[in-house]
C-alpha cells in the first residue's frame, strides 16, 4: 500500500536537514542502499513486523544504518521511522527523496528502449537530444525490449516519445480497420 502523503513529508524534511548540512549525496546514497536491502522481505519484516519488540527493529534499523553510512542525521531519521512504525515507506521515502534531490539539481532520469543494444555514442546523442527538450540534466538507463521490433521508446518523467516499430504497425492497423 502506497503512503505517498507520508513519504512526502518524510523526505521533504530529511530533505531540508541535508540541504542544510551539504549532505543531500550522502542521504540519497545512503536512502537508495536501504530501499534495496528492504527489498529482500525478511529484512522488511524485521523492521515492521509488530511481533518483534521496538528495540529489537531499533537494532536491527541502526546496523542497516550502520552499513549504509550516511551519518548520524540519517541513522537518527531511520531510528525515528521505526519509533514511528513507518519503516516499511522506506523505498517511497527514498523515491521522493531522490526526485527531491533531482529537482533541485535541475537533473532527471530517463530510460531508452530500443529492441538491440545501442553503443554508447547513440545513447549520448538521445541524451543530448533529451536534455535539450526538458531543459534538465538528463542521466539515461539503456534497456532492450525485442518486442518493440525496430525504433526505440525514450521517457524522461512524464514525457513519452514513442518511435518503435512496434507503435508504428500498431498505427497502421487501426488506420486501417477505420477505413473499413
Amino acid at each position: 500500500m502506497k503512503n505517498t502523503v507520508l513519504a512526502k513529508r518524510y523526505a521533504k524534511a530529511l530533505f531540508a536537514v541535508g540541504k542544510e548540512d551539504d549532505s543531500l549525496d550522502a542521504f540519497s546514497e545512503a536512502l537508495q542502499g536501504l530501499a534495496e536491502v528492504l527489498k529482500d522481505a525478511e529484512v522488511e519484516d524485521a523492521l515492521v513486523n509488530p511481533v518483534y519488540p521496538l528495540d529489537v527493529r531499533r537494532k536491527v534499523m541502526a546496523t542497516l544504518a550502520g552499513a549504509v553510512g550516511g551519518g548520524e542525521v540519517m541513522a537518527r531519521f531511520l531510528e525515528l521511522l521505526v519509533e514511528k512504525r513507518r519503516a516499511g515507506i522506506l523505498a517511497e521515502v527514498a523515491e521522493v527523496f531522490q526526485a527531491m534531490v533531482d529537482e533541485d539539481r535541475n537533473r532527471c532520469r530517463g530510460t531508452v528502449v530500443t529492441a538491440v543494444e545501442i553503443d554508447d555514442e547513440l545513447a549520448g546523442r538521445i541524451r543530448e537530444t533529451l536534455e535539450k527538450i526538458t531543459g534538465k540534466q538528463v542521466e539515461l538507463s539503456r534497456e532492450v525490449d525485442p518486442a518493440i521490433i525496430g525504433g526505440m521508446v525514450a521517457r524522461v518523467g512524464d514525457l513519452v516519445l514513442d518511435g518503435s516499430i512496434k507503435t508504428q504497425l500498431r498505427g497502421i492497423k487501426d488506420s486501417i480497420k477505420g477505413r473499413a
